[in-house]
């Protein structure tokens, strides 16, 4: 009976078992065309530096007829064996050579910024060091040089990448180049990766199998979530090599450590399998926490405070910075939209309402209108008693994307949908922020309502200033049910930086821009 169990399910990961996502050859050939790009730039960069900077040719021609390092240019043409092995090296350090899994435009665009300014700091402490060799020892290097071939370098190679990751955007958009996955578990965990790898295939994705981590459970011929379950944890090695995986995704966090560990032996590195676990959030412990000693007992402290005093004070600080800054270059649009809400419907401009902020405290929140005025919120409010529950019907979309939104609202005017598409009515919560009520970063303020229907860790993400994105905004948006929009708030308020602020913030500039999962 074991037997033909195993063979039923062998022949059920034979089945799901997908094309090469492409060539053997395709992924080495486009690094290596990818560094000779960088060589290119990075020798270019420099040069034009030099050129911007003295306006002195580069190349000379010789008594013989020779093109040669120009008299001027020769003591930076001797820096060039310098300057190309650290501006590669910092790309591979940087990891800027990955070509596989997920990725993304903001993070790589942080990574180009990182190795092209350390690299050009040893470019700098190289050239004063070496100075050809001694050959230029009282040579003067020039400062506006370096600082040119910086920029020049940064522009360049950045939009080398962006280019590189809009191609993978448009192939893997067309079911192209997606790594064969494996989901081990049946919950509700496995069920987020499934809808999100389905919506998003410009993650790099492809589930194509769900091991069930129940043995007396899993059966060949079953499906989850429309995946066939091709295998239990026991004969995973095996599943592994008949479906031609390449990665494994731990959503179950009931999986034993040991068989986990027992089952990445047996399959052996040598194969290039990836393993990779998604943790509930809340099973973890903060991040802030230290760790004190009562007597001979360790004690582990939790801070009660998600920021600490100095942090208020950063958090602020920018807060105040961004929302000047905004409200100064948006104030002509803010004149086009009053005018042109007042021009598609009666009521007032701006729409008012309480929310709850941060310790459960109550205040006064701005949009601009975008609903007829006078409207009932009874729809509303009986749908996010739904959704905060985890109703299922509040699923409005479908498996391959779900919309955890009132899609067709009729109380929304021609003009607000508009302005919901963009975004653009959440500007005057940036008053909002100068009122210190909310921050520019944070979790999104509730409604007094939806409040009465959370449950006591639901509660937890009123720890922290309201913001007007988040993690939940660049991260899925309405695509989320409500418990896995709080444990990324919660998240976000756990391991809270100025750095993962900025990271949110310019992420939500191309969500905007696009206007997905906005209704």
């Amino acid at each position: 009976m074991k037997a033909e169990r195993t063979r039923e399910f062998r022949n059920g990961a034979r089945a799901v078992r997908v094309p090469a996502r492409a060539p053997r050859w395709v992924v080495p050939l486009v690094k290596t065309l990818l560094a000779a790009t960088d060589i290119a730039l990075s020798t270019t960069s420099f040069t034009l530096a030099f050129y911007l900077r003295h306006h002195d040719l580069i190349l000379n021609q010789t008594s013989r007829g020779v093109l040669a390092w120009s008299r001027e240019f020769a003591p930076y043409a001797l820096l060039l064996p310098l300057v190309i092995p650290i501006r590669l090296l910092l790309l591979r350090y940087y990891d800027l050579y990955r070509l596989r899994g997920e990725f993304s435009f903001v993070e790589d665009m942080a990574r180009v910024f990182r190795a092209t300014a350390i690299g050009s700091l040893l470019i700098v402490a190289a050239a004063f060091m070496y100075r050809g060799g001694v050959a230029y020892r009282a040579f003067s290097y020039s400062r506006a040089v370096f600082l040119f071939d910086f920029l020049l370098a940064l522009a360049s190679i950045g939009a080398v990448r962006m280019l590189l990751r809009g191609v993978q955007v448009l192939v893997r958009r067309r079911g192209v180049n997606l790594i064969p996955t494996l989901i081990v578990g049946r919950g509700p965990e496995a069920v987020l990766c499934i809808q999100e790898m389905r919506a998003r295939p410009e993650l790099g994705y492809r589930v194509i199998g769900i091991i069930d981590n129940e043995p007396a459970t899993a059966s060949a011929g079953s499906s989850f979530e429309g995946v066939p379950v091709i295998g239990n944890l026991r004969n995973l090695p095996e599943a592994i090599r008949e479906s031609g995986a390449n990665e494994v995704i731990i959503s179950d966090p009931n999986v034993p450590g040991e068989a986990l560990f027992e089952v990445m032996i047996q399959t052996g590195r040598r194969r290039g399998i990836e393993f990779r676990i998604a943790p509930t959030l809340l099973n973890c412990l903060p991040s802030k926490t230290e760790i004190d000693q009562v007597g001979s007992l360790p004690m582990v402290t939790l801070f009660r405070s998600p920021l600490s005093s100095s942090a208020r004070l950063a958090k602020r600080s920018s807060d105040l910075i961004i929302a000047a800054l905004a409200l100064g270059i948006l104030s002509p649009l803010w004149l086009l939209i009053a005018l042109l809400i007042k021009l598609d419907s009666s009521g007032p401009v701006f729409y008012r309402q309480e929310r709850v902020g941060m310790d459960g405290r109550v205040f006064l929140f701005y949009k601009f209108r975008t609903m007829r005025a006078g409207t009932d919120d009874a729809i509303h409010r009986e749908f996010q008693r739904r959704y905060i529950g985890g109703q299922p019907d509040t699923n409005l979309g479908d498996d391959r994307r779900p919309a955890y939104k009132l899609r067709a609202d009729d109380r929304v005017t021609r003009l607000g949908r508009v302005l919901r598409r963009a975004s653009i009515d959440e500007l005057p919560q940036l008053f909002n922020v100068v009122r210190g009520d909310m921050s520019i970063v944070g979790p999104r303020p509730p409604i007094s309502y939806e409040v009465e229907s959370y449950q006591l860790w639901h509660r937890k993400r009123l720890d922290m200033k309201p913001g007007i994105t988040g993690l939940w905004q660049v991260s899925g948006r309405n695509r989320l049910p409500f418990d896995e929009m709080v444990r990324m708030d919660l998240y976000y308020i756990e391991n809270w930086s100025l750095l993962l602020d900025v990271k949110i913030i310019l992420q939500t500039l191309p969500v905007m821009w696009r206007g997905e999962d906005v209704y």
